[in-house]
């Protein structure tokens, strides 16, 4: 099984390009964070990413749906990975958890969980504030360069993604993963 991440920085369009793959009838795994940011406002924490055991849950929700994903057929595109989980711990200084050490060593011993490149979702040069996401446009950029390194550090190529209309950037991706089908 193929299985592709999608990456970038907040409100760089990853959801709204998983989406339209997803329309086109690929399977597709939604961001863990989100929703762990979203159940725990829920809950009444107001700033879930501040605790000091946010990036272990996060890792715990992207462990789960991965192994929900496993075994079915063809490509399958994700929104983020544990090397995003990485470049966030890093970005807001929290400690790299012993659940997410072990995830990012289960990911990149070969064969690998994943296709050894991500794709790159370039900012489309405005982020729409939600209550999970509430960094600047400044601060996303350092962001992006901050998962960048990540991704770079645990072996992955980088495919860029430019900024463009989804179904070009859709194209993009699958025209890319088409080429690795051979």
């Amino acid at each position: 099984m193929r299985h592709h991440i999608l990456t970038g920085t907040p409100g760089a369009g990853k959801t709204t390009v998983l989406r339209a793959l997803a329309s086109r009838g690929h399977r597709t795994v939604a961001e863990a964070a989100t929703d762990v940011i979203a159940r725990e406002q829920a809950q009444g924490v107001p700033e879930p990413w501040t605790g000091p055991e946010f990036i272990a849950r996060v890792t715990a929700e992207q462990r789960a749906r991965q192994e929900a994903a496993a075994g079915a057929p063809g490509p399958c595109f994700f929104d983020r990975s544990p090397v995003c989980t990485h470049a966030l711990a890093t970005y807001l200084g929290h400690p790299v958890p012993p659940a997410l050490t072990a995830e990012l060593a289960r990911l990149i011993t070969p064969p690998g969980l994943y296709e050894p490149y991500v794709f790159l979702l370039r900012p489309l040069g405005f982020v729409e504030h939600t209550a999970a996401r509430r960094i600047s446009y400044e601060d996303a950029l350092a962001f992006e360069r901050v998962h960048e390194e990540s991704y770079r550090r645990f072996g992955f190529r980088l495919v860029e993604v430019p900024a463009a209309g989804v179904e070009e950037r859709v194209d993009r991706i699958l025209g890319v993963v088409g080429a690795g089908e051979d």
